[in-house]
């Protein structure tokens, strides 16, 4: 596959064409995804008082006007087909660009979750998974006699007894240095059987204004996702913030959510989301089971409806025009107006916008028109961007390619970043790094830890709306290689990286 260009150039950082990402990278052995069982949580009692951001003088994250206004609040706007509508796409219909779009091949089939904002493709052949080879024996040499022989005998004997001995007193004291290690890891619990009375972790704060967040388990066809599990991963995350963006409404994962929600009884917003591909019969059950999670939760607690995550980018590249581009976006279109028409028919009491999320690079006055919100992908280790840069360079490529570049629409889409954040490991050596140089590009959690410090409180200060990615390491991402697995605040068990949560006072 050829490489595609997913950031353009922001003035002030000229990241070098060898840093950019390129999806032969993306070579690495499948993994399996891990359970996990865990008890951070909650107390339910009131929440955190706001918190005050600290301003930054000199730089884009400096409170202002200017990037203030540019951060709409929803309105109605006329739909595809619609009376009034002055939305004039080129390319073919939704049957059409359906027909021409169909380019979700065997290798997308995994693809239908929350990928970092680059182009991500499943390998062909990947490589065989890492296995331990035990080591063989030593061979046996010839009887020396009877006499050395039972020397010999009598010696292996006791030297299985004193191994047996040491191996289980290493194993004991293994197992409780273990244990320690989760406690300490997981200093938050359950305070009774009710979801709504757990205990707070102290080193947690509710400073961000959103998180990504996709459940485990909600990967077809298996859908092992467990509503015990979903619950305890909200209880955790109403400590960070009050919003989150789902990925897709495969394997219930919209009830699960909204149910956890209901239980907890927290302070939390939800954007749904439909994943989109060329598989007509897998939107139209997500389709239904929004509808279905609505009609049994309510909308009370939903902000809005993300259809498509990085489709555009995956159909047509990392462009803004063309043929190809246009039947992109009409494609999209339609199944936003789509979702727009059943959600309006159940009578729910308020306006549920519906957007869609997509690379920070495709946004165009034409897509900027024909939805209601566009959520922006834009990942500063993918652009290449020092650790030191990163912040700066999101906003500013926010807003210089999505913001300015939406408020030539009318009416003028929300708009918000669906994913931001910054790696903390990688599956090999080549991807360790992003091309800044180490260690000001490598994928860290010392530079998480500086990424968290540099954006989450100026973001909060200057008004930008986005959702950091993402809540936990995702295991199952090993088939893509590279970064993947590695972009959560906690690992794959609910354990919090080594970190310290900006308070934002």
């Amino acid at each position: 596959m050829s490489q595609q260009q997913r950031y353009s150039a922001v003035p002030g950082f000229a990241a070098s064409p060898s840093a950019r990402y390129t999806d032969d990278d993306e070579k690495a052995a499948p993994g399996t995804p891990g359970s996990y069982e865990m008890a951070n949580v909650f107390d339910g009692g009131a929440l955190p008082p706001a918190h005050r951001a600290s301003l930054y003088s000199g730089d884009p994250f400096a409170e202002s006007s200017s990037h203030l206004d540019s951060q709409h609040a929803y309105g109605s706007r006329p739909r595809l087909g619609s009376a009034g509508s002055s939305t004039d796409f080129a390319g073919a219909g939704a049957g059409a660009g359906a027909g021409a779009l169909g380019m979700a091949n065997s290798a997308r089939a995994l693809a239908h979750q929350n990928i970092p904002a680059d182009e991500l493709w499943a390998m062909d052949t990947p490589k065989a998974a890492y296995q331990v080879v035990p080591p063989t024996g030593m061979a046996k040499g010839r009887k020396r006699g009877l006499i050395v022989g039972g020397v010999l005998a009598a010696l292996v004997i006791v030297a299985i007894i004193v191994a047996v001995v040491v191996t289980e007193t290493n194993k004991s004291k293994d197992a409780s240095e273990a244990q320690a290690d989760a406690a300490t890891a997981n200093s938050t619990t359950l305070s009774s059987s009710d979801p709504a009375n757990f205990t707070k972790d102290d080193r947690l704060h509710q400073v961000f204004w959103g998180f990504a967040y996709e459940p485990d388990g909600v990967i077809l066809p298996d859908c092992t996702a467990t509503q015990a599990n979903v619950t305890r991963d909200i209880q955790l995350l109403s400590q960070l913030t009050t919003r989150l963006h789902l990925y897709g409404a495969n394997c219930n994962e919209t009830a699960l959510v909204m149910q956890a929600v209901q239980d907890t009884k927290v302070n939390m917003s939800l954007w749904l989301a439909i994943y989109v591909d060329s598989d007509e019969g897998a939107f139209a059950d997500q389709v239904t089971a929004i509808t279905a999670a609505l009609k049994t939760y309510g909308a009370d607690n939903v902000e809005g409806i993300l259809v498509g995550n990085e489709y555009i980018l995956d159909a047509a590249g990392s462009v803004t025009s063309g043929t190809t581009y246009d039947a992109a976006v009409d494609f999209i279109a339609n199944k936003t107006q789509y979702v727009n028409t059943t959600i309006q028919a159940l009578s729910l009491g308020k306006d549920i916008p519906i957007g869609t999320a997509d690379a920070g690079s495709v946004m165009s006055k034409t897509l900027a028109s024909s939805v209601d919100s566009f959520a922006a992908n834009v990942h500063p280790y993918f652009g290449g961007l020092a650790i030191d840069d990163a912040a700066v360079w999101t906003w500013e490529y926010f807003q210089t390619n999505d913001v300015d570049v939406a408020d030539e629409a009318s009416p003028v889409p929300a708009m918000f970043i669906a994913e931001t954040g910054w790696p903390t490991g990688s599956m090999n050596a080549s991807d360790a790094s992003d091309g800044a140089g180490s260690p000001q590009g490598d994928a860290s959690v010392a530079n998480l830890q500086t990424f968290l410090d540099t954006f989450v409180c100026a973001a909060n200060a200057n008004g930008t709306k986005y959702f950091y990615f993402e809540a936990f390491d995702e295991p199952w991402k090993s088939i893509y290689g590279g970064v993947e697995p590695y972009w959560g605040l906690f690992d794959s068990d609910r354990n919090l990286k080594n970190v310290t949560i900006p308070t934002c006072d």
